[in-house]
């Protein structure tokens, strides 16, 4: 079989929103947009509903819907692109809690959807979604007259601790918020692992859910193994893939794997990867192209018959700092060719 497999460890990934759960001082949610960060929404939100998260966030109303369809009645689903036009018939029948972005958003929601729960996103200074100070100031009473479900901010920089923006954030949603009767929110999995100044009433877990940094405790979530398709020897002054951009030095035994850029492995990948057989650590040699692969496999003993990309030896981060890019990016770049197993025990 010349397709590469990509393995979803679902009681890891729950004993990560366990732990991320167990340090927050309040409730922990759990993020789950873009298709579960690339890893199938409707394998990882049922896992985490049943480890005990009750509350989830998506990107958009259509994931929201999508969401509600998997997971029923019950668990509290909200929505970061606030109340858009044309969302309402979306946000009614799923039951949807808008996080409302601006004084439009919120004319909008309780003329086409009154008395409908919705939260309250702000800007702490990050420039992205939410209502500025000033215009937060003056919708403010009107706004918790309507007794929003939760008011939320965003951290710019929580993988760096230190950065001064995280305590600048911290006050300025401090004093934005300060007296008001709503629950609120401002972490996410940086945020939660800088300690409890930093979340509130509830946080909302992501990429930490899913192996990636800042949770460095984190359980490995993701394995993605590659079959070989061929091996062959290479002499001194050949090249291998496209461009020539790697030539032989020595005799060299290169392997063909069947994987590239179309399952998100990233042609920036191509100078620093590496692949492993059992416990022997393969060079990536010259360009990662569509589908195909070559790798340096001299110092393996037998022919293996695939070789690990992620896993244990090497985690989502690995890989983004090869490309020059974020856990997040790899994760979400994983297309629909693997062949997929959920582990469920």
């Amino acid at each position: 079989m010349a397709q590469a497999h990509l393995t979803i460890d679902l009681p890891a990934l729950c004993a990560n929103w366990r732990t991320l759960s167990d340090l927050t001082q309040g409730e922990a949610a759990a993020v789950v947009k873009a298709d579960a960060y690339g890893l199938g929404l409707d394998k990882v939100a049922p896992a985490l509903a049943a480890a005990g998260a009750r509350r989830f966030f998506v990107a958009i109303a259509e994931e929201g819907a999508e969401l509600r369809r998997i997971l029923g009645p019950g668990p509290e689903i909200s929505v970061f692109s606030g109340h858009m036009a044309g969302d309402a018939a979306l946000l009614r029948d799923a039951q949807l809690t808008p996080m409302i972005n601006s004084i439009d958003q919120m004319l909008r929601h309780v003329e086409g959807l009154p008395g409908h729960p919705f939260g309250i996103q702000l800007d702490s200074g990050m420039n992205r979604l939410g209502m500025e100070p000033a215009e937060w100031a003056a919708l403010r009473e009107i706004a918790l007259a309507q007794r929003p479900s939760l008011v939320m901010s965003h951290l710019a920089c929580a993988d760096e601790p230190d950065h001064p923006m995280n305590a600048h954030q911290l006050r300025s949603f401090t004093e934005m918020t300060d007296g008001i009767d709503a629950p609120r929110s401002l972490s996410a999995t940086g945020g939660i692992l800088m300690g409890p100044d930093y979340h509130f009433d509830l946080t909302r877990p992501g990429i930490g859910l899913y192996g990636g940094l800042p949770f460095i405790e984190a359980q490995p979530v993701v394995t993605v193994r590659i079959p070989v398709i061929q091996v062959r020897d290479v002499l001194p002054g050949e090249t291998v893939g496209y461009g020539n951009t790697w030539t032989a030095e020595r005799p060299t035994r290169v392997a063909t794997v069947a994987a590239g850029y179309a399952d998100g492995i990233l042609r920036t990948m191509s100078r620093g990867a590496w692949l492993w057989a059992g416990e022997t650590r393969c060079k990536v040699l010259g360009r990662i192209s569509m589908d195909l692969i070559g790798v340096d496999v001299t110092e393996v003993g037998d022919t293996p018959e695939a070789m690990e990309l992620l896993g244990q030896h090497q985690s989502v981060d690995t890989l983004a700092d090869w490309a020059g890019t974020i856990g997040y990016e790899i994760l979400t770049s994983l297309g629909a060719r693997y062949a997929r197993t959920y582990l469920t025990t």
